[in-house]
């Protein structure tokens, strides 16, 4: 990837400082300026001492001068001061700036940012690439400031004498050279560097996830080592970051001193020629240093580096797109769902090919077929958490990519098989989305109870009366999908109920499922989609949920993957995917009679 979109990440979150960067440049520039009117202050306050002592001795002349040199003096410590806070401020606020982009792109994308990225390395670039991007405001500024007191010098000498100035720019040229090279290839260096890093940050995430598995093996100590399998490339990075400031700084080290040599030696034969005073030439010394500090600039440069390799870093994850939403809202409509020529492709790897297929609105379709075969790629393009490469999804006649986000997600409900449960408590976690779909148009608690298709949000209310009702609604909606997914009973069981923070909730594999299950019923408007949502739940909590599904639920347009001969015996149709295509569809009684039909149920008895 071109570097130019990293740069323009980092002159984008130099921006996002806010008013302490304006303060951050002034002090800097203020503080600049102050160091190139020091040394002709404190040139002026010598020559008036030697003038004084050469003269009637007195000590009149010299307020003046040494006032303006001690003021100068406080200046420049007064911005140092001022310059290490609004450093710090301003490159907070640029760490917030990016770091809010990368959480929200990466919550944006959903799971396809996982195809791309491991959890991982999303989470070393949210941490530790968006620190190193945010200390550029106060590199940047900086290491630019640093010009000033340069270029300031080279004018100041020109005045005093050009031969002196002359001396100072070729000196000047040679270090402008080193920092050069030392910017091309600590860029390099930090990018492999922070590379191996995000791969040790990926490896370590995998295994905690089987922690379990790998005690349970007893293979602790293999997995550390392929944890840090890339630790010895880390280190030679790291060790080439560190060889190559060490060679610019021994190099920076050379030749300022040598330019300072050089400028005084040709300022001590301008003095002794009578073409300098005593107090030019201390003047000129002074100005050598303050040009000679762009060698100081070395600091700076690796920090920019570093932070152009992590804003490169996190360019790459903002090149993976998010989804773009339409505008439309959804017309009134019972749910039809409807698949036309889909295709999906992941790494290369075709998911779904050409798959057509109508759910009526209102009916249950099951998904079997063998692992692999496309259940969740096809659960997954239904309700647009997988865009399709090609062919169209749609939702009562309308194109899933034309709906608006809210709309949709008002309108569709997940259940997965491994839930992950959102919320401080198990009532909040059942209600998690809830709040977007408490909208007009969608169902009441007693809606979902009788199984009424007629919709609440057609009934007018004031705005008060909306208000007062929200919270109550809310509730009896959270309590009634737990009842409908047979998470009620447990939940009330606990010492706290449905305020029991989820963290300390006691719950099993299949409990767990079924909160989610409760959370998809609360939330889906016409659309339920479960993808393998079930497969935890013990026979008759099965059968519980599944009368629920064709009970209370029935206003809901469900398509439900399925790996049990009861779950699909009880659907109004069934679609028998095989290798990404639909083999056949229809009741489960007449795919029954194909032995290949009742292969793929006892593959999954064995599996």
């Amino acid at each position: 990837m071109s570097s130019r979109p990293a740069d323009l990440l980092i002159a984008r979150a130099v921006r996002r400082g806010g008013p302490w960067l304006a303060v951050l440049t002034a002090t800097a520039l203020l503080g600049a300026a102050a160091d190139l009117l020091l040394p002709a202050a404190l040139g002026g306050a010598v020559d008036a001492v030697v003038g004084a002592r050469a003269g009637s001795g007195a000590d009149a002349g010299l307020t003046g001068p040494v006032a303006i040199a001690a003021l100068l003096v406080a200046l420049v410590v007064a911005c140092d001061a001022l310059g290490v806070l609004a450093a710090g401020v301003s490159g907070a606020r640029a760490a917030q700036w990016l770091r809010s982009r990368v959480v929200a792109h990466t919550l944006s994308v959903g799971s396809g940012m996982t195809r791309h990225l491991t959890p991982g390395e999303l989470v070393t670039r949210a941490g530790v690439n968006v620190e190193e991007a945010g200390r550029t405001p106060e590199a940047v500024v900086t290491a630019a400031t640093l010009i000033v007191p340069a270029a300031g010098s080279v004018v100041a000498l020109a005045l005093i004498d050009p031969w002196l100035a002359v001396t100072l720019v070729a000196g000047l040229l040679l270090i402008v050279a080193v920092l050069r090279a030392f910017m091309r290839k600590t860029t390099a260096a930090s990018g492999g560097y922070q590379q191996a890093q995000g791969e040790i940050a990926a490896m370590l995430v995998g295994a905690l996830a089987g922690a379990r598995t790998i005690t349970a093996a007893g293979t602790e100590e293999r997995e550390a080592a392929r944890v840090l399998a890339p630790l010895p490339r880390l280190r030679a990075h790291g060790l080439a970051l560190w060889r190559l400031q060490a060679r610019a700084g021994v190099q920076a080290a050379v030749v300022v001193p040598l330019l300072e040599i050089a400028v005084l030696a040709v300022g001590g034969l301008r003095l002794s020629a009578g073409g300098l005073t005593v107090g030019e030439l201390l003047a000129a010394a002074r100005y050598v240093v303050l040009g000679a500090g762009l060698g100081s600039a070395l600091g700076y440069a690796a920090r920019i580096a570093r932070a152009r390799s992590a804003a490169l870093r996190l360019e790459q994850l903002f090149a993976v797109p998010a989804p773009v939403y339409g505008d439309r809202s959804l017309p009134p409509g019972p749910g039809t769902l409807e698949l036309r020529d889909v295709t999906v492709r992941a790494d290369g790897v075709r998911l779904l090919s050409d798959v057509s297929l109508v759910v009526p609105g209102g009916t249950c379709t099951a998904v079997v077929g063998r692992s692999g075969s496309g259940k969740s790629s096809l659960a997954a393009v239904a309700g647009r958490l997988l865009d399709p490469e090609r062919g169209a999804v749609l939702l009562d006649g309308v194109p899933l990519r034309e709906i608006g986000r809210a709309p949709l997600r008002r309108a569709v409900g997940y259940a997965f098989e491994r839930p992950a449960l959102f919320g401080e408590t198990l009532g909040e976690a059942v209600a998690f989305g809830l709040g977007a779909r408490d909208a007009p148009g969608e169902r009441s608690a007693d809606a979902m109870r009788s199984g009424n298709t007629e919709r609440s949000g057609n009934t007018e209310r004031s705005e008060n009366a909306e208000r007062s009702g929200d919270t109550e609604r809310s509730g009896d909606t959270v309590r009634v999908a737990a009842a409908a997914a047979r998470a009620d009973d447990f939940i009330r069981r606990l010492p706290r109920g449905y305020a029991t923070p989820v963290g300390e909730a006691p719950m099993s594999g299949g409990e767990i499922q079924r909160v989610g299950l409760a959370r998809a019923f609360a939330q889906a408007g016409r659309l339920l989609i479960l993808d393998d949502a079930m497969s935890s739940l013990d026979t008759v909590t099965e059968r519980q949920v599944a009368r629920a599904l064709t009970g209370s639920l029935s206003d809901r347009t469900r398509l439900v993957v399925a790996h049990r001969v009861t779950t699909a015996a009880q659907a109004d149709q069934v679609v028998w995917l095989e290798d990404g295509r639909v083999r056949a569809a229809g009741t489960h009684d007449r795919l029954w009679e194909d032995p290949g039909y009742r292969a793929v149920f006892r593959a999954g008895e064995d599996s």
